[in-house]
């Protein structure tokens, strides 16, 4: 596992550990964050144009596409059972603001199902750095994208080596704590929240291998208090 490329073995472990946090996704999330990705995530959303067509590339249960109002939204992710519950808690809540049913899709961000050109926004909130191949990953983002569509991305932040060791600590001690005492298991699938971390690299690094799969202009910062780090990403005209 590095920066770029997470390996066969090691995926399809992250895969299973992913999925086994289902129960318990939003809750240790708030934790783990003080609170602050309820915010972060309507950040995301507001950069969304209304009537947007909108993809969600590793959806999870559902926690950020759910909240999105007056676009067409499809989303992605290899984990059926993660599918499931979003479909369920995305269709509910856009079936009650009298909009119609999202479209689910199974698969990895490094071979997208869907075709060229399709999207206004492709958005990845919290599962950028869970990819398996990253650069491959943003050239297929960049392909479905439509021209001058963007790209928005949010994950764990890390400016520099000083600022990842101070993140690796806060979740190796703060989070890992209490996703023990939720899980009730000292090998909690959290660990591997960790993990990915540890191997994430810079917001700088990301920035520079945008630029290189062809996106322009490429935006990156770290979000308030310093935990999380947003992209905004063009696809030229």
């Amino acid at each position: 596992m590095d920066s770029e490329h997470i390996g066969d073995s090691e995926w399809s472990e992250l895969q299973a550990n992913l999925e086994a946090t289902i129960p318990v996704y939003d809750r240790i999330n708030r934790f783990a964050t003080l609170g602050q990705d309820q915010r972060w995530r309507k950040g995301i959303r507001e950069l969304i144009p209304t009537n947007s067509s909108v993809l969600e590339i590793g959806c999870g249960p559902g926690t950020f596409s759910e909240r999105i109002v007056g676009c067409e939204v499809t989303c992605l992710d290899p984990i059926p059972a993660m599918l499931e519950v979003a479909r369920t808690r995305i269709n509910k809540a856009r079936s009650e603001r009298g909009e119609n049913e999202a479209i689910f899709v199974e698969g990895t961000a490094e071979e997208i199902p869907l075709p060229d050109c399709s999207f206004d926004v492709v958005c990845c909130l919290f599962s950028f750095r869970d990819f398996q191949d990253k650069r491959k990953g943003l050239q297929e983002m960049l392909r479905v994208l439509k021209p001058g569509g963007q790209l928005l991305i949010c994950d764990a932040g890390k400016a520099n080596f000083l600022h990842g060791w101070l993140g690796w600590l806060w979740m190796k001690l703060w989070v890992g704590s209490y996703a023990r005492l939720i899980c009730k298991q000292s090998d909690h699938p959290w660990k591997w929240l960790t993990k990915t971390y540890v191997h994430f690299g810079t917001t700088r690094k990301y920035k520079k291998m945008m630029r290189e799969v062809g996106f322009f202009p490429v935006k990156g910062r770290l979000l308030f208090p310093g935990m999380a780090v947003r992209f905004i990403a063009v696809k030229p005209e």
